[in-house]
């Protein structure tokens, strides 16, 4: 009898889910007729939550016949509630548009249903700080630095967590999905060039530190940072700058098809497109006239190919010339050879040009699935001469090195999502496939004479390198307050590397995979309070040429992708209304790794190392138009193998700090003062070298109308005078009998204004 009543009552439980209803809607912008990703959606009075996929759809199911009222919010645009009545055995759908609004933190709030892709700080950034170059976009990140030591056509040195990434070697770097560093680069592994970016199309900025996630996988472990650019223009521009030291820059973006301001049809607004173009000049503030030439054209396709398949096509080039002075002796200062923005070898610069090709599908299924395809393309070429020892190895013709480099690199991004609902929690399940192939044409560092003549090879050959990985990853929305996502990914490397100064070319190679799983617990106490407890496996590769020198892995894991280990136990509170916090306590352990420096041409092997810190992150609005900022960073990092004293991590940062006020007015006038502060910190082992620290001050002024905005960009308000890389090099200046280790720096940014003029129509 007991087994016919719990018979009867699954069947009567199972009938009544069988008879409810369900709500899907679409979410998009007023201005564009665009669906908008990532807003939350909540049904009010029952603590339920969801978060619009990439077609600005979301879904409630089981729910019971009644009226409802919705709530949707997105940082940067007006509150809406609308109600609808939900019908048994129907789904009721509902469209709404959102308009643009001045960012309110009161009506942020922590939401346990996007709580593992939650970036409401990076949200609140993009909207609130006016981004004036392509470094900007990387700083919109909590505790990174950057620091340009080549003139400004090279690629950024970057800090973040205790690292010195150098040019990107353990944080990955993609622009809407397509990958920024060059494994295997002949400057060196990871580097990572950002500026094919116009910053002008920059439309959000999506980022996490650690290496938690199952769809991140090589190089993300110090974290990753993902550049999404524009769908759609708001309005075709057209800028002008002009600015100090012969600097020159002119940018235009054009919308192809459609209307702006709600005015295009429906069918206009199923597809857009446009293009774009920037062209930079500067001598730049060093006595060596830089003559930096920079040209970009972007263009981009976003249409329909049916009511639940969207078709996303980019295109781009990228061209860049410069000069620049090299690194500066502290020595060559004292003793007058030359002053603080001059140069030892005045030669040195470099070329580079980056073509690429985007595709991106995404298509919703009527049962609500995700289907995410990307294929990408680029042709790269780079040519770089440097001259970091001066006169060490050759006291006649100089140590000035060219490295050089042309690349083809494709690969193919995939993944499918399926959502579920049982009972009270919310089940999605994603499966992902990853392929990508980096293939290098006469990788190449030489000794050269004055950027013109080459006095012999030191490395020449071609890389051929392959990762293709699988990854699966399971979120659970367990109730409206506990949140488990579970991941895991395999990576499969192939490296090869073929030699051309052998007199008969030699090819060898090495494969290895790496297994790494994450578990992330989030706990959402009210729309106020979350606490997490992120963990996860993650690796960087070792560069081919390094993977190959050491003949394989030969048993040992560490040598060609050496894992890292992490953690983070945080949390995102507002205490207050208008006062929004993160906060959180990190470490991560790095296996034993084998680097490549590609000025020497040498392989050097490095130890485990060991970081740990805490990040602070707090937004607070004083006024309806005036916003706070704070970032707060320290780390610990040392070496594991070495000696107390003799531990040190070089040039890894151990305090930073940035902040600012930013204004946003209705009259139209807005603007950002900012400080930037990274403490003095060790420059070699034992810390007998110290690399000193700075503080920089920022300004932006803007003043809009309908049809224009001027603005003012002041970089180093102040005037101070700051370091803004250094390195503990040994070198030798013409004329030394005997080799000097110190500080080798490239000067800071003095101060520096430009004026700029924007046009809309």
């Amino acid at each position: 009898m007991r087994y016919l009543l719990l018979v009867c009552f699954l069947f009567s439980f199972s009938m009544a889910v069988a008879h409810r209803g369900g709500l899907v809607g679409t979410v998009s912008d007023h201005a564009t007729g665009l669906p908008i990703r990532g807003v939350n959606v909540t049904l009010w009075g029952l603590a339920k939550t969801a978060v619009t996929n990439e077609l600005g759809q979301y879904r409630f199911a089981n729910l019971p016949a009644a009226p409802y009222r919705i709530e949707i919010s997105h940082v940067g645009y007006a509150p809406v509630s609308v109600t609808a009545t939900v019908q048994d055995d129907r789904l009721t759908s509902v469209q709404t548009q959102l308009t643009s609004a001045t960012v309110q933190l009161g009506e942020v709030t922590v939401s346990a249903g996007r709580a593992h892709d939650q970036q409401l700080i990076s949200s609140l950034d993009i909207k609130l700080r006016p981004i004036t170059n392509s470094q900007e976009i990387l700083r919109l990140v909590p505790g990174l630095f950057i620091g340009q030591h080549a003139g400004g056509g090279k690629a950024e040195q970057i800090f973040l967590r205790g690292f010195d990434l150098d040019h990107g070697t353990d944080i990955r770097l993609t622009v809407d999905g397509m990958p920024v560093n060059m494994v295997s680069h002949a400057h060196g592994h990871g580097y990572a060039d950002l500026h094919f970016v116009i910053p002008e199309l920059v439309e959000g900025v999506d980022f996490k530190k650690g290496p938690y996630q199952a769809d991140k996988g090589n190089l993300a472990t110090a974290g990753w940072v993902d550049f999404r650019t524009r769908t759609v223009l708001d309005r075709s521009f057209a800028k002008l700058e002009v600015g100090q030291y012969g600097t020159y820059r002119a940018v235009a973006g054009v919308n192809l098809l459609g209307k702006s301001h709600g005015e295009a049809s429906q069918k206009e607004k199923d597809q857009s497109a446009y293009i774009a173009s920037e062209y930079s000049y500067s001598d730049s503030y060093f006595d060596n006239p830089q003559r930096f030439n920079r040209f970009n054209l972007t263009g981009k396709y976003h249409g329909h190919l049916s009511d639940n398949t969207v078709l996303t096509l980019t295109g781009s080039t990228f061209w860049s010339k410069w000069n620049h002075s090299g690194q500066i002796p502290d020595r060559a200062i004292a003793s007058g050879l030359t002053d603080f923005f001059g140069s030892i070898d005045p030669t040195e610069g470099g070329e580079t040009s980056r073509t690429n090709a985007n595709v991106q599908l995404v298509t919703v299924t009527p049962r609500n699935h995700v289907i995410k395809q990307q294929i990408f393309y680029s042709h790269y070429n780079f040519e770089l001469y440097s001259n970091f020892t001066f006169f060490l190895k050759d006291t006649v013709d100089g140590d000035q090195i060219r490295q050089k480099e042309h690349r083809n690199l494709f690969g193919y991004n995939g993944s499918y999502s399926t959502q579920t609902a049982l009972g009270k929690s919310q089940w999605t399940t994603t499966l992902g496939a990853q392929y990508r192939q980096d293939i290098t044409n006469g990788t190449e560092l030489s000794h050269t004479r004055n950027r013109t003549e080459t006095l012999n090879r030191i490395q020449y050959g071609n890389v051929n390198e392959l990762n293709a990985a699988l990854y699966a990853d399971e979120l659970v929305q367990l109730s409206d307050r506990f949140t488990v996502n579970a991941g895991v990914r395999y990576d499969l490397f192939r490296s090869q590397y073929t030699d051309l100064l052998t007199a008969t070319p030699t090819t060898r190679q090495a494969t290895q995979g790496i297994l790494s799983p994450k578990l992330n617990l989030y706990y959402t106490v009210n729309p106020a309070w979350q606490f997490y407890l992120n963990t996860g496996r993650g690796f960087h590769s070792n560069d081919a040429r390094v993977v190959v020198a050491q003949q394989g892995p030969l048993g040992r894991t560490g040598e060609i992708l050496p894992a890292a280990y992490g953690s983070d136990l945080g949390v995102i509170m507002k205490p207050f209304p208008k006062l929004l916090i993160n906060a959180a306590a990190w470490y991560l352990w790095l296996q034993q790794e084998f680097v490549y420096v590609g000025d020497e041409g040498v392989v050097e092997p490095s130890g485990r190392s060991r970081r740990m810190g805490i990040d602070l992150s707090a937004r607070y609005q004083l006024t309806p138009h005036l916003y706070a900022d704070l970032d707060l960073n320290t780390a610990k990092p040392r070496a594991i193998d070495a000696e107390v004293g003799q531990n040190y991590l070089p040039l890894a940062p151990v305090f930073t700090s940035t902040g600012g006020l930013s204004l946003q007015t209705n009259s139209g006038l807005s603007g950002s003062l900012r400080y930037r502060y990274m403490a003095d910190r060790p420059a070699n082992e034992d810390n007998s070298i110290v690399a000193k620290g700075y503080f920089v001050n920022d300004l932006q002024v803007n003043y809009a109308k309908r049809t224009y905005t001027l603005g003012l960009s002041v970089q180093n308000l102040f005037n101070v005078r700051w370091k803004e890389t250094q390195f503990a090099t040994e070198s030798r200046l013409k004329g030394e009998a005997a080799p000097i280790t110190e500080i080798h720096f490239t000067p800071g940014t003095p101060f520096f204004a430009r004026l700029s003029w924007t046009y809309f129509w």
